[in-house]
């Protein structure tokens, strides 16, 4: 029975996780079609648009999706190798299959037509496969202690894009992820023929110290990382996770990063990241929170069907596909708050209009999310991150 926080969260985990011993045949990639999904403006109970799946397989290969697939399975067997360590031994078996499966047929799912039609533009793989494979080794290396996947990494990395200066960190691109995780071994001394990985991650955090005296990445007039694109709080949350991240791995070794005429240590890129967390809760030019429900201001009209419908207590019957355009052309707040949900965020100027047709700064995301549960947790144990010293 699970009688802790930790114990809830890892059944709640498992939920997520369920993996089979057998080898791949077949790797799930998504399911419904989007283009029909947004032809519709309805709420979740009453969906009936075609649940189509797609798969990658070693005919229609999709290295991204199986190589993401053994990163997050390696990762997840660390959270259960002390709780439940049958069930952490199969997701790190499985997490391996997946990797095989990855690079034994490489490809990316772009380049099916079939696929393609299915999963672009809305998720379109961009970036290509290249890093999802370097990232599913480099977990592995992680989780297993395996040298099989270090050498992986040394073989492949040049061929792979690791040298390729990529100062990203999202769904789709792994790149500056990828150099942070890898940098760990050769930070720690346990690897220094990964020294490349390490000066790839110091450049990246180069370009997030204003001060420094490299190119540095675009910051708007009040202070929060901004790039083009739309929903731009996936860039401050992730960018935050690592920057979080790698000053744990600088205050375990000592180590600093020289960026031009400065040496920037651990302190700096905690209170950078808090910076940036701050904005997003509310110290910003607009005093305004992008978290639903959290602080006196926070987005009424984010672009959610589920948030902006009735509920079905409020009304019963069945809204079809288009019955729920009045509720999306109206100014009226949303009446189902999502408490917790983070919207794309304002814009290179800090303005955010609170509109529910402009998606990419009203529209919450799970790669918004994701990250920020990181970074949340580690500042609800470190309140005062100028002054950590162990």
């Amino acid at each position: 029975h699970c009688t802790s926080t930790a114990c809830h969260g890892r059944a709640r985990r498992r939920t997520r996780t369920r993996v089979t011993g057998r080898s791949p045949a077949l790797c799930m990639m998504q399911v419904g079609d989007p283009w029909k999904d947004h032809e519709c403006w309805e709420r979740p109970e009453d969906m009936d648009t075609e649940r189509t799946v797609y798969n990658v397989s070693a005919g229609r290969p999709g290295s991204e999706v199986a190589g993401e697939t053994a990163a997050a399975l390696a990762a997840a067997s660390m959270v259960f190798r002390d709780g439940d360590r049958e069930y952490a031994e199969l997701l790190l078996d499985s997490a391996k299959k997946a990797f095989e499966f990855a690079d034994s047929h490489r490809g990316a799912y772009s380049d099916d037509m079939d696929l393609r039609a299915g999963g672009c533009p809305f998720y379109c793989d961009f970036n290509g496969y290249q890093d999802e494979l370097l990232w599913g080794a480099a977990w592995l290396r992680r989780a297993s202690g395996d040298d099989t996947f270090r050498e992986y990494i040394q073989n492949n990395g040049k061929t792979l894009g690791a040298e390729d200066s990529i100062n990203e960190f999202g769904w789709d691109n792994k790149h500056a992820g990828l150099n942070v995780l890898i940098s760990k071994e050769f930070i720690e001394g346990e690897a220094l023929s990964m020294q490349s990985y390490k000066e790839s991650a110091d450049s990246f955090i180069c370009t997030l110290i204003p001060e420094s005296s490299s190119p540095h990445i675009q910051y708007t007039p009040g202070g929060m990382i901004y790039k083009p694109g739309g929903s731009n709080m996936q860039h401050v949350t992730s960018i935050s996770f690592l920057l979080l991240t790698y000053a744990k791995y600088l205050t375990k070794s000592s180590h600093t990063v020289n960026c031009g005429d400065i040496s920037v240590g651990p302190d700096t890129l905690r209170l950078q990241a808090k910076k940036q967390i701050d904005y997003l809760l509310g110290d910003n030019p607009m005093k305004m929170s992008y978290m639903v429900g959290y602080g006196d201001r926070y987005p009424q009209r984010i672009h959610h069907r589920g948030s902006s419908l009735p509920s079905i207590k409020d009304h019963p019957e069945r809204m079809a596909c288009k019955d729920g355009t009045p509720y999306y052309d109206s100014s009226s707040p949303n009446p189902n708050p999502l408490v917790g949900a983070i919207v794309g965020g304002p814009g290179e100027d800090d303005a955010y209009g609170d509109d529910r047709a402009d998606y990419r700064k009203s529209e919450p995301t799970t790669y918004i999310n994701a990250p920020l549960v990181g970074v949340l947790a580690y500042f609800v144990g470190n309140p005062n991150p100028g002054h950590i010293r162990h």
